[in-house]
C-alpha cells in the first residue's frame, strides 16, 4: 500500500500502510517517536481457538481474534466479522482504524476489532449460533461494558449479536444489553443501527458534494458493491435525486449512463448482494471503476484505486466506503489531480457513531426515535467533514492525513495525561 516492488507495483499491507500515516499525522501535530510507538500497534490481541459441534456430528475448531487498541480516552469499540481470510493483522490494523473513527467523530472510546477465519455461506444457523457463542466464552475475561464493546461488522448481524449478548449474559448472571450492540430493537438495539454506516457515508456525500457546489439531484453516481452498505448509499442517494449509473458485485457490474432502476434491482439482489448474474452484458469492476461519474463510491474491498488506475479515475469526488480501497500512492495521485477524497475512516464512522447511541440509550435506559438518532448523527458527522476539511485545506495535506491527525490527537493527548508517555 505505502510501497512498491521491483516491478512499481505497490506493495499492499493494510497494517504498515495505517502505521505510515498514523506516523505522518502525529509528526504533524508534534508528537515524538515514543507517542507512535505507543501507537503503531494494539495494546493487546488475543488469539482464540473455539471448537464449535457441526451439524454432522464432527467436532471443527476454528480460529478467532480480538484486539484492543488504545483505551486511553475510555473501552475500546469495535465490530467482530466472519470471513475466511480474516488475520491477526487485518484485525490490529482495523482496531487502529477504530480508534481513528472514535476520535474523529469525538467519542469516548479506543479502538477495538475482532473476528474469526469462517466462511459462514456455507455454515448452518445453528452451527453459526454455536460459532458465536464459543467466541463470547473464549474472550469474555477481556470485553464488556467498560472493558470492549462487540458490534456487527462484515458477515455478521443483529441476530450474531444476540446470540453473543444471550451468551455473556450467561456467564455473567445478568442482564447486560450495554455490552454489545447491534442487536435487534426488542433486546436493546437502537433505531437506525442498520443503516447507519451508509446513512453515514451518505453524510459525507453529501458535504463533500457541497465543497465543490454539486447538487445531488441528477448527479451520477458509481457504486463500487452492493450489499447492506452499498445497497443502501444507492438507495439513499437514489432518493434525494442522484443518478446512479453503475453498481456492481463479486461477480461484475452492471453500467448504464442514463441511470438504473435501484429499486427493482434491490428486489432482486440475493442477500449477499448478488444481482449481476441476472443481467447479460455485465463489465468487470475494473472497468466500473474508471467509467465516467460525477461521485465514485468504493464500498466493497480493499486495494481497488491503485497506482495503475488512479490517473485513470474520472470521478470529481470519491468517498470511501469499504476498508481501504484506495492506496497511499493513489490517494496522492488524485488529490494532484484534484480529486476531492473522502477518506474510510470518516466516511465510515456512522456506524460506531450509532453504536455510542445504542450503548448510551442502553446506560439509561431511555431510547430515542429514528429522527432523534438520524439528527444526532447528522449533527455529529457534518461536524468532522468540516473539520477535517478545514485541517486539510490549512495545512495543505490531503484528506486522509488529515482524518488521521484529527482521529489520532484525542488518544495522544489521553495517553500523555495518564503519563503512559
Amino acid at each position: 500500500m505505502g510501497t512498491t516492488d521491483g516491478d512499481g507495483k505497490e506493495s499492499l499491507n493494510l497494517l504498515t500502510s495505517t502505521q505510515i500515516v498514523i506516523h505522518d499525522a502525529l509528526t504533524k501535530l508534534g508528537y515524538n517517536q515514543d507517542m507512535y510507538h505507543l501507537l503503531e500497534e494494539p495494546l493487546r490481541t488475543i488469539n482464540v481457538r473455539i471448537p464449535v459441534r457441526m451439524d454432522d456430528g464432527s467436532t471443527k475448531v476454528f480460529t478467532g481474534f480480538r484486539a484492543q487498541h488504545n483505551d486511553a480516552v475510555g473501552p475500546t469499540m469495535g465490530g467482530v466479522r466472519f470471513h475466511p481470510q480474516i488475520n491477526e493483522e487485518e484485525v490490529k490494523a482495523l482496531s487502529m482504524w477504530m480508534s481513528l473513527k472514535c476520535g474523529i467523530a469525538d467519542l469516548p472510546y479506543g479502538g477495538g476489532k475482532g473476528g474469526i477465519i469462517c466462511n459462514p455461506r456455507t455454515m448452518s444457523s445453528g452451527e453459526l449460533e454455536r460459532l458465536s457463542r464459543g467466541y463470547v466464552r473464549a474472550i469474555s475475561q477481556i470485553v464488556g461494558p467498560t472493558k470492549d464493546i462487540p458490534a456487527p461488522d462484515m458477515y455478521t448481524n443483529a441476530q450474531i449479536m444476540a446470540w453473543m449478548l444471550d451468551e455473556y449474559s450467561r456467564l455473567r448472571q445478568n442482564v447486560s444489553p450495554d455490552f454489545i450492540t447491534g442487536k435487534p430493537l426488542v433486546l436493546g438495539g437502537s433505531e437506525g443501527r442498520e443503516t447507519a454506516g451508509a446513512k453515514g457515508v451518505t453524510i459525507c456525500i453529501e458535504e463533500a458534494a457541497k465543497k465543490r457546489g454539486m447538487p445531488i439531484k441528477g448527479a451520477r453516481v458509481i457504486i463500487q458493491g452492493f450489499g447492506n452498505a452499498g445497497g443502501n448509499i444507492a438507495k439513499f442517494l437514489h432518493d434525494s435525486g442522484a443518478k446512479i449509473i453503475g453498481i456492481s458485485d463479486v461477480y461484475g457490474a452492471i453500467y448504464n449512463p442514463d441511470g438504473l432502476n435501484i429499486n427493482y434491482l434491490l428486489e432482486r439482489r440475493d442477500s449477499f448482494g448478488t444481482i449481476t448474474t441476472l443481467f447479460e452484458g455485465a463489465i468487470t469492476n475494473e472497468e466500473l471503476l474508471v467509467k465516467d461519474c460525477d461521485i465514485l463510491v468504493p464500498a466493497a474491498v480493499s486495494n481497488q484505486i491503485t497506482v495503475e488506475n488512479a490517473g485513470n479515475i474520472r470521478a470529481s469526488i470519491v468517498v470511501e466506503a469499504a476498508n481501504g480501497p484506495t492506496s497511499l500512492e493513489a490517494t496522492r495521485i488524485l488529490t494532484e489531480r484534484d480529486i476531492l477524497l473522502v477518506p474510510d475512516v470518516l466516511a465510515g464512522a456512522g456506524g460506531v457513531t450509532v453504536s455510542y447511541f445504542e450503548w448510551v440509550q442502553n446506560i439509561q435506559g431511555y431510547y430515542w426515535n429514528e429522527e432523534e438518532i438520524a439528527e444526532k448523527l447528522q449533527i455529529k458527522l457534518v461536524k468532522s467533514f468540516n473539520d477535517i476539511y478545514e485541517l486539510a485545506q490549512t495545512r495543505n495535506v490531503n484528506m486522509r492525513l488529515a482524518a488521521y491527525m484529527v482521529g489520532v490527537r484525542k488518544i495522544a493527548e489521553a495517553s500523555l495525561f495518564r503519563g503512559w508517555v
